[in-house]
């Protein structure tokens, strides 16, 4: 069993990104007259369109979605863990649902640290210790209430129906489940559905997962309470006991969801809505879209060398200000206004030289006025009405902590690692976070996930979001120029090779065929360190074209699938 993922061992990593060297658009099968649904999953797809049929809207549909991901998905899927929902009314108003994780009332500081102040990265990555208090649960609750137009019940169901009957995994989750195979047993000390009694699983076998199916009824017939209280909360508190984790059955009783005011803000004739603090991904991607929106870009190129150099100059400005300024705002008065103050964010692009790269080591955060494992999951909804919800969530790491509740079928989280375990010290992705997103009992943890929506003049365009980490703001920054400068449609902008810089380490990461062999030499003659990975995100997307229709886009770098009728 891998023990730690890094940034060093992404790299160079087997590619599976066949699919994008064509870029090619799906024909009209991405092509919808009345609702969509783009999800990491198909069966999840079904089920959001179902939902729609039978007469819910984009937030019914996001509930029933958010819950068949947790059966069908368990690598990011969750009811253990949390995550960010931006929604958008048909009349154009917004909102913004944080259900991020919390830290524990016993968590501390250098809970994570040896004896001589050294951070034990195991211990936030594997095991109950690294496990946030989640939110999912309490998020679906608190957006049925505000937004849900059919019964809770009816949402829930077909979950249900998907963790009793079985689906036939997939060849990828197959040899995901068969490669945790050791972690599984070394975590939990009974039997648990994700491992094979019979041997190694394979391409369409049948999971069948009962233990979830009751806990979904229980959360079904209680509402919240089914989950935060009773039989299930009691199997959580049971499993932080068994492993050393430090939940306690009134952490989870307290925990509450959070209703909270989009970020927005404006590209040329966009308004880019997205998500706030604690998420880093609504300010990162305003300001780097403001900041690249003077230049030349589609007279430029797509990745030639001018647009790739600035693309990642300002990347780095952005993660330079994220690792300094940013954090739960219920603990740590962020300073958004100043973020996003337009002679702010020009200031940041004064130092950018085309005859050469500006090292990290050159670009501070910026002077203000009086500051994550890749395997999460996105899934964007258009209903029949006009409503869109864009949304991302996440156990953080491939299944979590590897801690499945006995008796309760789902795996919990190690969000714990997204707190800056150590200020100064990257975490699994490599970033570096300060006393911003230093750990503090009833904290959020920051976040890069960016559910976004756009506008054009006033009227719905785009829906948008990826998994990813540290990648994602890159990446559905990058997906959005694809469509708006470049021209792409929604399944050539989601498929299309990406790149990223984050600050530190001061490396360009790219996928494989991403940005052409000769700009590389020119980027690299300038003192660009250009480095080849594994795939970055999955992005999932909705654009809405000037006839009305939506047209879908799945990533191909998985299994994702987008539907509608």
């Amino acid at each position: 069993m891998k023990t730690k993922t890094s940034l060093s061992n992404l790299l160079l990593a087997p590619l599976c990104l066949g699919l994008l060297v064509s870029f090619t658009a799906k024909g009209q099968e991405n092509q919808f007259k009345h609702a969509a649904v783009v999800t990491a999953h198909p069966e999840a797809s079904k089920v959001g369109v179902a939902v729609i049929k039978r007469g819910g809207n984009a937030i019914d549909a996001a509930i029933a979605v958010q819950f068949a991901l947790a059966v069908v998905y368990p690598d990011a899927g969750n009811i253990g863990g949390g995550g960010f929902l931006v929604y958008r009314g048909k009349g154009g108003d917004s909102d913004a649902l944080d259900y991020r994780e919390k830290a524990p009332e016993k968590a501390s500081r250098d809970m994570y640290l040896d004896a001589q102040g050294n951070a034990i990265t195991d211990k936030s990555l594997y095991g109950a210790l690294a496990t946030g208090i989640p939110g999912t649960v309490d998020g679906m609750v608190k957006a049925h209430n505000k937004y849900g137009k059919l019964s809770w019940k009816k949402d829930i169901q077909p979950a249900i129906e998907l963790a009793e009957n079985g689906f036939q995994i997939t060849a990828q989750q197959a040899s995901e489940l068969n490669g945790l195979k050791e972690g599984f047993l070394k975590y939990n000390q009974k039997p648990v559905a994700f491992v094979n009694k019979d041997g190694l699983w394979k391409a369409g076998d049948l999971l069948r997962q009962p233990q979830l199916a009751k806990t979904l009824k229980l959360i079904r017939d209680n509402g919240r309470k089914g989950f935060y209280e009773g039989p299930v909360a009691a199997a959580i508190v049971a499993s932080m006991q068994n492993t050393k984790g430090v939940i306690t059955a009134k952490d989870l009783k307290d925990y509450q969801s959070v209703w909270r005011k989009t970020v927005t803000g404006k590209y040329k004739n966009y308004t880019v809505i997205s998500m706030p603090p604690p998420s880093s991904g609504g300010i990162s991607l305003i300001t780097m879209l403001q900041q690249v929106s003077d230049y030349p870009l589609n007279k430029w190129g797509f990745q030639r060398d001018s647009t790739v150099q600035l693309m990642v100059e300002v990347e780095r400005r952005a993660y330079a200000d994220r690792a300094t300024y940013l954090g739960d705002p219920d603990f740590f008065k962020v300073p958004q206004a100043a973020l996003l103050n337009p002679e702010y964010i020009n200031s940041r692009t004064k130092g950018i030289s085309f005859d050469k790269a500006t090292p990290s080591s050159g670009v501070k955060p910026g002077i203000l006025a009086p500051i994550e494992r890749e395997e999460t999951t996105h899934y964007s909804i258009i209903d029949s009405e006009g409503n869109a919800v864009s949304a991302t969530t996440t156990l953080n790491g491939a299944y979590g902590s590897l801690v499945v509740v006995d008796g309760g079928g789902f795996i919990l989280n190690n969000e714990m690692d997204d707190f800056s375990v150590k200020p100064g010290t990257p975490n699994m992705y490599g970033l570096v976070g300060g006393e911003a997103n230093s750990i503090v009992p009833g904290k959020r943890m920051l976040s890069s996930m960016t559910p976004t929506i756009l506008e054009e003049n006033g009227k719905l365009k785009m829906v948008v979001g990826t998994p990813g980490g540290s990648t994602i703001i890159t990446s559905v920054f990058q997906t959005i120029l694809n469509v708006l400068v470049f021209g792409q449609n929604m399944q050539q902008a989601v498929a299309a090779p990406r790149f990223h810089h984050q600050w530190l380490p001061d490396e360009v990461y790219v996928e494989k065929g991403a940005i052409d062999n000769a700009t590389r030499v020119k980027l690299e003659y300038k003192g660009y360190k250009i480095t080849e990975r594994k795939p970055m995100g999955r992005v999932d997307a909705i654009l809405v074209k000037p006839d009305g229709t939506l047209e879908t886009g799945a990533d191909p770098r998985g299994t994702d699938k987008g539907l509608g009728y």
